[in-house]
């Protein structure tokens, strides 16, 4: 195959929960234990963080990665999903992997896949450890697709765990209430193996201690000791200083390790963290006038942090182009979403895409009010023609509506 049809093999025939939600979802860790197995268990022998959490962990990743970098190792970013290249969710200090690696791994394994009926983000997962093995990586900032417990990525030791926050998101397969969601996070804590919380919080606290106490590992919480989060950083948005708070703390815990991190290192890593890791998809100013700003908020934590953002703003009226995915409860998120505004519901081409009329129903018995477009593309075209020079044009709501748009 050369690299479109091992694209589409990988997008099109695989299942893959970004399209079609549940039904790609696997419970047990059975099919990448298998799989890695068969490629030699390339996972053995790399040197991974591995992050997990509800939001903020694509951001420290990325910040973790970008302060490793600095200090001149060769850095390797196992991300999900990605925007508008499959080839970002494998990176290498910011440098995609290579299509001729995609293609050559795809090609050479394709029968072992089906022999296993592995599923997209298995055999993604297994060619991210495949490359930073060949490459020869000293670190991997590793982030779970989802959960933590059965996570395909959970088959690795890491050097140090870290999760970020425990907001609502995914209950069906992770729980409906906190510290079961908790739970399912904490999975990632490993016998003797320190971890780093990221934010303190009273339901999920006692989750955390007690995985800890079991597993006899070292916990942090990163929100318990003052670190200097106003530092220049290339990353928007004022909720930002969280993940920035949570990513030194991770660093604090390496430096522990005898692993050499410089305070030169960590200056320059946060501010650069865009240039050096490639990261992309939050806060992201697009345009001054009028103002618009990018942001793949989609649950309640990350909603929440957006309607702060959003306070800190100056601007005459807000235009929102909204859309979400058809197969979780989004009254919630609903209820957030700031009520004077002119929204511009539109569906990504997805199939777990909520129906832009169906969702500008749902949305109008929260007084949320605007009208329906076709495409991603046409709500942001119409939202340009309408607003004025001093407003705010916020895409947001789905991962894959602000993909749609870069």
């Amino acid at each position: 195959m050369n690299y479109s049809e091992t694209l589409h093999y990988l997008l099109e025939q695989l299942p893959m929960f970004q399209k079609t939600g549940a039904s790609a979802y696997r419970k047990d860790l059975h099919n990448i234990i298998q799989l890695c197995d068969i490629l030699g268990n390339p996972q053995n022998g790399l040197r991974f963080i591995h992050v997990a959490g509800t939001n903020g962990k694509g951001s420290v990743t990325h910040i973790i990665a970008s302060i490793l970098q600095e200090q001149g190792y060769k850095v390797g970013v196992f991300v999900s999903p990605h925007y508008t290249d499959y080839r970002e969710r494998i990176k290498i200090n910011g440098k995609l992997i290579s299509k001729k690696f995609v293609t050559r791994f795809v090609t050479e394994n394709i029968d072992k896949f089906k022999t296993i009926n592995a599923s997209f983000f298995e055999i993604t997962n297994a060619m991210a450890f495949a490359y930073f093995k060949e490459k020869k990586t000293d670190f991997v900032v590793l982030e779970t697709g989802m959960g933590g417990r059965l996570d395909s990525t959970n088959i690795v030791n890491p050097l140090l765990s870290v999760i970020t926050n425990i907001s609502f998101d995914h209950q069906q397969f992770l729980g409906n209430t906190l510290p079961l969601i908790a739970g399912e996070k904490a999975g990632i804590i490993k016998p003797g193996i320190p971890v780093v919380i990221g934010e303190t919080q009273r339901e999920t606290k006692p989750v955390f201690i007690k995985k800890a106490r079991q597993t006899k590992s070292e916990i942090v919480f990163a929100d318990a000791q003052k670190r200097n989060a106003d530092v220049k950083t290339g990353l928007q948005g004022n909720y930002q200083k969280k993940n920035i708070n949570t990513a030194l703390a991770a660093i604090e815990e390496l430096q522990k390790q005898k692993i050499e991190i410089s305070e030169k290192a960590i200056h320059r890593g946060l501010k650069n963290v865009v240039s050096n890791t490639s990261f992309i998809g939050r806060w992201m100013v697009m345009h001054k006038k009028p103002l618009i700003i990018f942001d793949s908020a989609h649950n309640e934590g990350g909603l929440r942090e957006l309607k702060q953002g959003l306070a800190k703003l100056k601007y005459n009226k807000l235009h929102f182009v909204y859309g979400t995915v058809g197969d979780k409860d989004i009254s919630v998120n609903l209820s957030l979403l700031p009520k004077k505004a002119r929204y511009y519901f539109c569906n990504a081409n997805i199939p777990r895409a909520l129906d832009a009329k169906q969702l500008q129903q749902q949305a109008a018995a929260y007084k949320l009010a605007g009208e329906v477009y076709p495409s991603v593309r046409k709500a942001l075209k119409a939202a340009k023609k309408q607003a004025g020079k001093s407003d705010l044009i916020l895409v947001a709501g789905s991962v894959f509506i602000v993909a749609e748009v870069l």
